[in-house]
């Protein structure tokens, strides 16, 4: 089954990672690919925890797209396909749960082709599921999602000038 949290509200990771947190704990075997994000997040670290759940290693610091140069941004795309790559290769493995963090957002501003996705989704095996998130999905990824929940933002401390929380944002 594929799976897809998309939308401009928060809750897109916190969902998927309730998900990994679900299919750990009840034995799955889960690996988490997160694009576009760095080392320093709460989930990362609670997940170090679990025996049976793979975080591919991410950057220490992942800068935001629009402050990177053009050099960090090749190097950015070049991440994230092996990533992808890395990812694929779990699944090919026998994972139960796969976790495509972001890759919305590595796809929709070209660091990662959308074909490349596609044949990963064409292949996952039947006992397997795969969740992606990020802001605006592909229409091909929102018709072929067996599940799609859309997170829309209707209130956020960040729009009264709050910044990002520890443990609630990241």
């Amino acid at each position: 089954m594929i799976h897809l949290y998309w939308g401009a509200g928060k809750g897109k990771t916190t969902a998927a990672m309730g998900l990994a947190l679900r299919s750990a704990g009840r034995g799955g075997r889960v690996v988490i690919a997160q694009f576009l994000k760095g080392c320093n997040t709460g989930e990362r670290l609670a997940f170090q925890r679990f025996p049976n759940v793979t975080l591919l290693p991410v950057p220490e610091k992942m800068p935001f797209l629009w402050n990177m140069g053009d050099g960090e941004r090749r190097e950015t795309a070049v991440f994230c396909q092996n990533l992808l790559a890395q990812a694929e290769q779990c699944l090919a493995e026998g994972c139960e749960l796969l976790v495509l963090d972001e890759l919305c957002a590595a796809v929709r501003t070209g660091l990662v082709a959308s074909e490349e996705v596609s044949c990963l989704l064409d292949r996952v095996p039947p006992e397997s599921d795969v969740v992606l998130t990020g802001r605006d999905p592909l229409p091909e990824w929102l018709r072929r999602a067996d599940y799609c929940t859309e997170m829309r933002g209707l209130r956020h401390p960040y729009d009264c000038g709050i910044p990002a929380r520890a443990g609630i944002e990241y």
